[in-house]
Parts: C-alpha cells; sequence; structure tokens
C-alpha cells in the first residue's frame, strides 16, 4: 500500500504550487489597493511632503550663500556643531555601558531601569529642561553642591547646551546598542573568558568589535537628535547668541526678524536629517 493511499490520496497542490518546481514565491506588494486606503495613504504622503517641498520652494538660493557665511548663522552653525558632538562623545562614554548593562546583565529592576532610560524619548523636551534646571542649578538637588564645592555652574553656559542635548540624545545610542547587543552571539564572549580573559577585556576586544555597527548607527541618531535639540536647551541653557544659540535657537530667532536666514538655517537642519537617514537606509531600511 503507497503512502499516498494510506493518508486517503494523493497530496492537494496548494495554489500557486507548479507543477514541476518547487511552490512560487509570493510578490512583496500588489498594485491593487483598495481606494479606502490609498486615498488616505497619499494624503498622507502628501501631508508630510508638502512643508518640506514649501521649504525648498520658499528658499532664497541667490542669497543662500550670503545667508550661512553671514557672522550670527556662522556662530550658530559653529556652536551646534560642537556642541552636539560633545554631547555624542558623552553620550558614547555613558551610553555604551548602561546599554551593555541592561543587555547583559540580571538584576532587580532592569525594566523599570530601561523605561527610565529611554523616558527622555517621550517626555516634553520643556519639561526635560526644567528638570535639568532642578536637578543642576545653582539651587539644585546637585547644582548647589557644584557651585559651593568646585565653584561650577552649569545653566545658562555652553556646557549646560551639551548637558541638554545629552539628556536627550543619549536614549537612542543606548537602544541601538541595547538592541545590537541582544543580537550579538555571546557565545565569542563566553570563549574569550574561558581562555583566561577578564569580563572587560573580554567586552574591549571581543564585543566592541561585534557592536560596532550598532554603535556607529547610535551615535549618528544621537548626532541628528542633539543638533535638532531646541526644547531642554533654551530651558536650561538660554538663548545667548555665541554661548548657547544652536542652529534651532537661531532659527526660531531669526523667523522673527529674518525669515530668509531662518529658511536657509532651516535647510541645513534638513540636509543634516537627509544625511542620516541616507547613512542608516543600509542598516534599518532595507527590505527583508
Amino acid at each position: 500500500m503507497s503512502p499516498e493511499s494510506l493518508a486517503g490520496g494523493p497530496p492537494r497542490k496548494r495554489p500557486g504550487d507548479s507543477a514541476g518546481g518547487p511552490p512560487r514565491k509570493r510578490p512583496r506588494g500588489s498594485l491593487a489597493v483598495p481606494l479606502p486606503l490609498l486615498l488616505p495613504a497619499l494624503l498622507g504622503l502628501a501631508f508630510l511632503l508638502v512643508p518640506l517641498l514649501a521649504l525648498l520652494v520658499r528658499t532664497p538660493w541667490g542669497s543662500l550663500p550670503d545667508q550661512l557665511t553671514s557672522p550670527g548663522v556662522w556662530d550658530a552653525l559653529r556652536l551646534s556643531l560642537i556642541c552636539a558632538t560633545a554631547a555624542t562623545a558623552l553620550s558614547l562614554v555613558l551610553g555604551v555601558p548602561l546599554a551593555w548593562l541592561l543587555a547583559r546583565t540580571e538584576f532587580p529592576g532592569r525594566g523599570l531601569v530601561r523605561a527610565l532610560v529611554t523616558l527622555p524619548l517621550v517626555l516634553p523636551p520643556v519639561v526635560g529642561g526644567v528638570a535639568l534646571l532642578l536637578a543642576l542649578g545653582r539651587n539644585g538637588v546637585v547644582g548647589r553642591w557644584l557651585d559651593a564645592w568646585f565653584g561650577i555652574t552649569l545653566p545658562f553656559t555652553t556646557a549646560g547646551v551639551v548637558l541638554a542635548e545629552t539628556f536627550v540624545a543619549m536614549p537612542f545610542l543606548v537602544i541601538s546598542v541595547e538592541g545590537t547587543l541582544r543580537a550579538a552571539d555571546r557565545r565569542y564572549e563566553e570563549a574569550a573568558t574561558t581562555l583566561g580573559a577578564s569580563r572587560f577585556t573580554a567586552f574591549r576586544r571581543v564585543t566592541l568589535p561585534l557592536i560596532a555597527p550598532g554603535i556607529a548607527a547610535g551615535a549618528v541618531l544621537a548626532w541628528a537628535r542633539a543638533l535638532g535639540e531646541f526644547g531642554a536647551t533654551i530651558t536650561f541653557a538660554g538663548n545667548f547668541p555665541g554661548r548657547t544659540q544652536t542652529m534651532p535657537l537661531a532659527v526660531y530667532l531669526a523667523l522673527q526678524n529674518d525669515p530668509a536666514a531662518a529658511i536657509a538655517l532651516s535647510l541645513v537642519l534638513l540636509a543634516v536629517s537627509i544625511a542620516v537617514l541616507a547613512g542608516l537606509r543600509d542598516r534599518w531600511m532595507r527590505p527583508t
């Protein structure tokens, strides 16, 4: 008796199976989009693209070089680049060990710690600036001791800009690195420790090279977020030209007095955002 007769007859063909080969792959998408889905999708696309196109259309291309090389704009650009880079470096120093702690160790309350780490992602930036003032201000919980013991005052200084940007940008780095650590094979670290390497040596020699792409992606995201920070910066560091006035603050101020300069600065921020997305496209936007 054949296996087909025991099973009740020959196996049925599934839809899409060819007669003499493996089943055909289904297409990724279909051109037959239902109209109730197509119209909202097109409206959503237009809602996102029209403001960006309007920014490009209204850009004063003829005077753009003069706008970008004016002293006030250049100071804001320079300060933004310096502070965003410093905030990213500080995020790397603090965020990579924090991500390793969340991904590689078990301790009570780890879920709560992870929630608190990611809280700045959803917290209004102005609220973050107020929290920084209450913590690091001259009368803050920690700031009063910094002022009394070391004479360090952080609010309304360039260092305050760096701290405000780090507060809102570091969670992006932590999330990226933690996800990369969870995806990395832990057997390489375990093999290194069995060969006599300490945990820190295994982290430095084995883990860091494995998660380097995730660190780079998180650093780029953190840098872009720090570059575009507004609410926490203006609340904690103020808006002093040449000292705390970054590009978003300069855009806000120029929009009231010099709209052409505001458009030029906005175009620079738009170009940076596009460059970040283009750099991360192969990592996070590749179709599966």
